[in-house]
């Protein structure tokens, strides 16, 4: 299947601002933009801070100063503005707001009123008889007087989506193929909490959306989402973007993914640098670290390892990126 279709376009790099830029980051961040290169399209780049327990100040200056170093040129994003925005999550918070409630009217979605106790209860009774944690759908289809009632007594709620009961949601993959999945063993996930903030499952779908973003790069770890992210878009009804999921980078000894969170050693002892200020800092050449990444899981289609950003412009394809996850090959 091709990489695109009629539609221009338009990648996105959306991280959260909860430390500096890992590698792994470093690296979807570069696939996103050299698809769009390739292609002629915009490079977006937009903030996720919804989760603001995580939040850590200065984020966002430090992954803008990463992007200058590298030399990846950004269109659209907090900084330099554009016709979408504001592309801040934290910005557009009536917009998430709105078009949860749209899904609550349409029958598509309900508010859950379960408290945290509740939920404790209900996964304890689900480990019992050895199944995983969960949300038995109690709030689902409860008569619209009781809703309205809780409501109008103040009892706090979240909105929850309506996931199919049945049948399967069949997602395609520009990396990984065609993916079915069973609808009878998904949630019915929360995309609104308590707070009036979105989870990434609905602020996703809702920016991609308005921002015109024809391609959604991201980590294989989201991929049992997709089915939810799916049928949410279907619920919209909105023309869903072609979805790329990347491998991560796991250690060099190659158990466990690299995280920012844990120190990385080699299999020598020697610690991994794993940030990109490290690699500033360290002295290594942006263009170097980029030809290094874009090694990783991509090949250049012969036996050149060294290459310029130019190059790889004019030969990347998504849909050959190795779908299996790589050893950060630090030698």
């Amino acid at each position: 299947m091709s990489d695109t279709n009629n539609r221009p376009v338009r990648t996105r790099f959306a991280p959260s601002p909860t430390g500096p830029l890992h590698i792994g980051g470093v690296r979807s961040a570069l696939f996103a933009w050299l698809l769009a290169r390739h292609h002629n399209g915009q490079f977006i780049l937009r903030i996720e801070d919804t989760d603001r327990k995580r939040y850590v100040p200065g984020s966002v200056e430090e992954i803008l100063a990463t992007f200058e170093w590298l030399g990846l040129d950004i269109d659209e994003g907090p900084h330099v503005g554009g016709p979408y925005g504001p592309y801040v999550q934290s910005e557009r918070l009536e917009l998430y707001q709105k078009w949860a409630n749209w899904l609550v009217e349409q029958g598509k979605a309900y508010k859950c009123f379960a408290t945290s106790e509740e939920l404790k209860q209900i996964n304890e009774e689900r480990r019992k008889q050895g199944l995983p944690p969960g949300y038995d759908r109690r709030w689902r289809d409860r008569a619209p007087e009781e809703v309205a009632r809780m409501e109008r007594e103040g009892h706090p709620y979240v909105i929850r989506f309506k996931m199919p009961l049945e049948g399967t949601t069949v997602a395609h993959d520009l990396i990984r193929g065609e993916i079915e999945f069973e609808n009878a063993i998904q949630q019915d996930a929360v995309i609104l909490k308590a707070d009036g903030y979105p989870t990434y499952h609905l602020a996703h779908v809702i920016d991609d959306h308005f921002m015109e973003i024809s391609h959604v790069t991201r980590a294989n770890e989201w991929v049992p989402s997709l089915p939810l992210h799916i049928q949410l878009w279907k619920a919209f009804g909105w023309e869903i973007p072609h979805y790329a999921h990347l491998p991560v980078l796991l250690n060099p000894n190659g158990k466990g993914k690299m995280s920012k969170r844990y120190e990385s050693f080699d299999q020598n002892g020697k610690r991994v640098l794993v940030l990109a200020r490290e690699y500033r800092e360290a002295g290594y050449l942006p263009e170097a670290l980029l030809n290094f990444l874009t090694n990783i899981g991509w090949n250049f289609g012969d036996e050149r390892e060294v290459f310029t950003m130019e190059e790889a412009i004019e030969r990347f394809d998504i849909t050959q990126v190795n779908p299996a996850n790589s050893a950060f090959p630090i030698e």
